[in-house]
């Protein structure tokens, strides 16, 4: 049997000479690469030189040295007679053991002063190529990139005279591939960034924009903050302003949504987003004389789209919860949109387009710094998705699941009449759920979510908040509510806010009781517990969601509450024969989906 070949080329020399004396004491021949085999030479430890095999010397101040098919050929044959021939023929030894890791490129880079020429420098080459191919032959090669690995592997190879077991094998070839995925990654995050920006001029330009630098993360001291893609160029960019990361959390989640909403129903959509939920969604169901009014859009000149009609009913949803939304868009956005977005407090706009005149009204607003975002409206997301928490990556199939009509046609109850307007509210409901932080349930209405409760950890708490929200919604349309006689120049922002407080019946003192009374023309005369209770009473044929299953009847009797008559939700609680008999006590229409939507 020959004597053991381990090849040696590393930067970070800790524990080397450990290593070293180890491998030289078990009988293994040791063969290094200009300093390494210095610093092992220098300790009196026997070691050749990587020129010993390759016959040729260092050059180009180091950069090449072992990038030579003695070496490769050495790590890369297998134990099979063809390959046995082949270094038979060429005078070429095995190699069993490498030991490498590489330039410090991501320290480099961290430094202030660095410039582009240093980087460059320490891309390693050799090194890279030296770990991919022991790392690729780990059936018989032993790979060593992290010093943290030499004691054990020193044991292993001393207690098997030799051989070391293909667990260990496999575990340091993977850590190699993950050295050397890591060490691309920073490559092309930081020439990404030096050529792929679209803060850079024209002329630096390396091709299609991959990044965008944003101000910082989602609180101002996370600095620095970035969106990229690995393939392509990124799918949107900006024609006014500049995006924050949780303006993108809200973008991409937004637009998803509508687009969704848009091939599911042939509508055009929009969505209301905070916080990376919806506060409204909504297709573009024309509005009757009343919901123009309680939208506050019965004053606009222009006759209102279809996706004017969308946005609308989106944005009145929830007006407190959407007072500084992120604005998604189905289809390119019209000047009657436009028109109304402009008299919003509104942090930004995602669409496929922008007609001429609705990008001129949105290019004012906030002095010029309105986000508008134009998204290309073929791109299509990769199959997976990968996160970062704590440091640890998770990854997943994108939710790719398909919601239409089909998925309500298993009808639990004994009422089974679901016409199609109820269908295409739960459609809303349903795909509004798809994307919202859960647990989660919506209320919707004439083809717009009218309450949702995001985010809870009981799906009770879901459901009250949400019919909660549906129950204000629905009191905004009571005539005496409608007929608050507020003074002229009152705020769009002021007045939601004293609708809110007017129709959920909070008690004011002091100040905030005298600065409510001084937007109104006169007294105003408070909505009685007993009108509520009668006006709420009229609501009736509202479709609900939940993105899980009920675990209790006590969801289905709250959604009753909000004119609930139309119920969505999987199935597999241990209640769920409760949950059904208490449905057919209400009448409702209730369609078990088999999908749970959660997202997080």
């Amino acid at each position: 049997m020959s004597q053991p070949i381990a090849l040696l080329s590393v930067y970070d020399k800790s524990g080397l000479l450990e290593l070293a004396r180890g491998l030289n004491d078990a009988g293994v021949r040791l063969l290094g690469s200009g300093g390494t085999a210095k610093k092992i030479r220098e300790a009196g430890i026997p070691i050749g030189d990587v020129a010993d095999i390759t016959k040729a010397p260092e050059m180009l101040g180091g950069r090449v040295k072992t990038l030579h098919p003695a070496v490769h050929g050495g790590i890369l044959a297998r134990d099979i007679p063809s390959d046995q021939q082949d270094l038979q023929a060429q005078s070429i030894s095995p190699i069993s053991i490498v030991v490498c890791n590489l330039y410090p490129f991501t320290e480099t880079i961290s430094k202030p002063n660095c410039t582009l020429a240093d980087a460059v420098e320490e891309v390693d080459i050799g090194g890279v190529t030296l770990l991919r191919a022991a790392a690729k032959n780990h059936a018989r090669v032993s790979v060593l990139s992290d010093p943290n690995d030499y004691q054990e592997f020193l044991e292993s190879w001393k207690q098997g005279q030799g051989n070391v077991s293909q667990n260990i094998r496999s575990k340091l070839a993977l850590k190699a591939f993950e050295m050397t995925a890591k060490y691309d990654e920073a490559i092309s995050g930081y020439f990404r960034e030096q050529y792929a920006s679209e803060d850079l001029p024209e002329d630096k330009l390396a091709g299609p924009v991959q990044r965008i630098a944003l101000r910082y993360g989602a609180n101002p001291h996370q600095k620095p903050a970035q969106a990229y893609v690995t393939e392509g160029k990124l799918p949107f960019k900006a024609l006014c302003g500049s995006p924050g990361y949780i303006n993108l959390l809200d973008a991409l989640n937004s637009y998803a949504l509508v687009k969704e909403l848009q091939g599911a129903l042939g509508l055009p959509a929009a969505a209301s987003f905070k916080h990376v939920s919806p506060a409204g969604a909504a297709v573009g169901v024309e509005l009757s004389e009343t919901e123009k009014a309680v939208y506050g859009v019965d004053d606009l000149k222009e006759p209102l789209t279809p996706l004017a009609s969308a946005y609308a009913r989106a944005r009145g949803a929830d007006r407190m919860s959407s007072f500084g939304d992120f604005v998604a868009l189905s289809a390119p956005c019209d000047l009657a949109t436009a028109r109304i977005i402009s008299r919003e407090v509104s942090d930004g706009i995602i669409a496929p387009g922008y007609s001429n005149e609705a990008l001129e009204v949105l290019k004012k607003k906030k002095g010029g710094k309105y986000c508008v975002l134009e998204i290309d409206p073929t791109y299509e997301p990769p199959a997976v998705e990968t996160k970062q928490v704590f440091g640890v990556t998770l990854q997943q199939r994108r939710n790719d699941s398909k919601i239409d009509a089909t998925l309500f046609e298993n009808l639990v109850t004994q009422n089974k009449e679901l016409p199609q307007e109820a269908i295409t509210d739960l459609i809303v409901a349903t795909l509004a759920l798809k994307y919202t932080q859960s647990n989660s349930v919506a209320y919707a209405f004439h083809g717009s979510i009218i309450g949702i409760g995001a985010g809870q950890q009981s799906r009770i708490h879901c459901t009250r908040l949400a019919g909660g929200k549906a129950d204000l919604w629905w009191l905004r349309h009571h005539p005496q509510v409608l007929a608050l006689p507020f003074k002229k120049g009152v705020k769009r922002a002021e007045k939601a806010n004293a609708i809110d407080l007017y129709v959920s019946g909070e008690v004011l003192e002091g100040g905030e009781k005298a600065h409510w009374e001084s937007l109104f023309e006169g007294p105003v005369q408070p909505l009685t517990e007993e009108q509520k209770k009668e006006w709420g009473a009229k609501l009736d044929g509202v479709a609900c969601s939940s993105d899980a299953f009920f675990p209790f009847p006590d969801n289905v009797h709250r959604a009753r509450k909000s004119g609930v008559k139309y119920l969505a939700a999987p199935n597999g609680s241990v209640m769920d024969a409760e949950c059904i008999k208490a449905a057919d006590e209400h009448g409702i229409v209730f369609a078990h989906t088999s999908l749970r939507l959660f997202h997080h």
